[in-house]
């Protein structure tokens, strides 16, 4: 049977016995039922894991005893940071989710053209909590110990204007001319820009062009906005990460 990995956002050491948070409560009691003995692991994403023991599960309670350590990193190799075009819904929450697994060290979500913006600033901030809970599971799930750092959301101009980023900048274009492997390894970091439902207009392929990025295509197949970002970060995790 699987251990059930937990985040918990507080210092940890071991022989310590903590209240689990709402969200772990809520996982641990009501959706797995688990019982006072059950193994657990926790992280809080300082690095390496926490064994531990159930201690107690009640009905609006519940608390875990820290019993041991192991200080195995699962830090990605290649540092990635994905500069994602914010889609709708369910399609923003499967790249997350899915870069999360595939090892970005950063999410940078980005307004676009063709974005769908939020009217409210509040149901703005309320997405991002939302995905910060998409990266946090996924963590749980694919056994990361060190979160993916998420950006505040950015206007595209705004991200133009940001910091320059240093290493490989590279932006999907169906109509480039040359794809991942034809490329040489990058010397430090890699950008990734995807757009939202519908792609990157040409004046944002043009600017992110300008800013350094390289435009590169996934063979001859148009690809969703979920479906492109997966892929691409598989290749590049293939051919230069630790997919190898």
């Amino acid at each position: 049977m699987r251990t059930t990995r937990l985040y918990l956002n507080q210092s940890l050491a071991v022989g310590q016995t903590i209240d689990l948070d709402e969200r772990a409560h809520r996982h641990v009691v009501q959706v797995l039922r688990l019982r006072p003995g059950a193994e657990l692991v926790l992280f809080n994403g300082q690095g390496g894991e926490y064994r531990a023991s159930l201690s107690e599960a009640q009905k609006r309670h519940s608390s875990v005893t820290l019993t041991g350590f192991d200080p195995a990193t699962t830090r990605p190799r290649l540092n990635v940071t994905l500069v994602q075009g914010i889609s709708k819904g369910d399609r923003m929450d499967y790249s997350l989710q899915k870069a999360t697994e595939l090892g970005v060290s950063r999410i940078q979500p980005v307004l676009t053209q063709r974005s769908q913006t939020p009217g409210d600033p509040r149901r703005l901030e309320n997405r991002m909590e939302h995905w910060r809970g998409v990266v946090i599971s996924a963590c749980e799930q694919c056994g990361r110990n060190e979160l993916p750092e998420l950006g505040s959301v950015m206007s595209f101009q705004e991200w133009l204007g940001s910091p320059p980023d240093h290493g490989l900048g590279l932006v999907l274009d169906p109509r480039a001319d040359t794809g991942l492997p034809g490329l040489a390894p990058p010397e430090g970091a890699v950008s990734l820009l995807i757009g939202p439902e519908g792609g990157l207009d040409e004046t944002e392929i043009q600017a992110a062009r300008h800013r350094g990025f390289t435009p590169v295509r996934l063979g001859p197949r148009i690809l969703r906005t979920e479906t492109a970002g997966v892929a691409a970060l598989a290749v590049i995790q293939g051919i230069w990460g630790d997919l190898r």
